[in-house]
């Protein structure tokens, strides 16, 4: 029998911010970090700042403390588990680590509503440090993709998922640049929730007959909920014709971009190449 797959990324997505940055800001290191962002790949920089910090005597505690203290939308949590008491299965595609977004959604009591969380492994070494990995491990091979980082390509991870079934029903919540690859792989029946004027959003306007699934556009947690409750009464039913898109809005007609592509970030905060 045919499921409902929803995939949701989770920087942006399910929080309302980069955990990554959170915790390096949070904790006092966001200049070390803006050193070093120049000099390796994202994955690596994060592994290298969980030294740094380790050596200036940030415990594991002092991480789990900041992380659980992290924004997310009031409608995210019911949104989650409407989808969730739907019958859906939900699974995480990201690009944070695990023990980032297993601390974040234990902390919620939403763990147990995801099957499966594809992401960068992470773990504490006997040491008490914690270390992170690349999901894809570039040192050896190039996953191939020059749309996404080294380190993940999502999709591939989402290719995948199609192959083994073919016959779910896939949708995808995402905000992000690293967002696009697995979108481009879904089918006319599937559906796609890009976070209005970040740039998932953007790229899709750049031309959306490349998306074959049918685009829903969501700009905060409530018009998230609204958007998912809509696909729940409708794809679960099987009735999508009153689930069209809703993408069809006048700064992406002519596949114009709006200019503020990224929620506002303190001044310090320069975006780099972030997946």
């Amino acid at each position: 029998m045919a499921r409902v797959v929803a995939l949701f990324d989770f920087d942006k997505t399910i929080i309302d911010c980069d955990s990554d940055n959170w915790v390096v800001d949070e904790l006092g290191f966001t200049e070390l970090f803006d050193q070093l962002l120049p000099t390796m790949p994202w994955n690596s920089l994060m592994d290298t700042m969980m030294k740094e910090m380790h050596a200036k005597g940030v415990t594991i505690n002092d991480i789990v403390e900041v992380l659980q203290k992290i924004p997310i939308h009031p409608r995210i949590i019911p949104a989650i588990k409407s989808a969730h008491d739907a019958g859906w299965e939900l699974r995480i595609v990201s690009d944070a680590n695990r023990f980032f977004i297993e601390t974040i959604l234990n902390h919620m009591g939403l763990r147990n509503y995801f099957s499966e969380i594809n992401t960068n492994p992470s773990y504490v070494d006997e040491e008490g440090r914690l270390r992170i990995s690349p999901y894809h491990d570039f040192s050896k091979s190039s996953h191939g993709c020059n749309l996404c980082p080294p380190n993940m390509c999502k999709g591939l991870i989402v290719g995948r998922m199609l192959s083994e079934e073919g016959k779910n029903k896939f949708i995808y919540l995402g905000d992000g640049s690293g967002d696009y690859c697995p979108n481009l792989k879904l089918r006319a029946g599937d559906h796609v929730m890009p976070r209005k004027n970040f740039p998932l959003w953007d790229l899709i306007c750049k031309n959306p007959k490349l998306i074959a699934a049918r685009i829903h556009e969501w700009s905060d947690g409530e018009d998230l909920e609204r958007v998912l409750l809509n696909l729940i009464n409708t794809v679960t039913d099987g009735d999508e014709d009153d689930a069209g898109a809703q993408f069809i809005a006048v700064d992406c007609k002519f596949g114009t971009v709006p200019m503020a592509s990224h929620e506002p970030l303190p001044q310090n905060r320069a975006l780099p190449v972030r997946h």
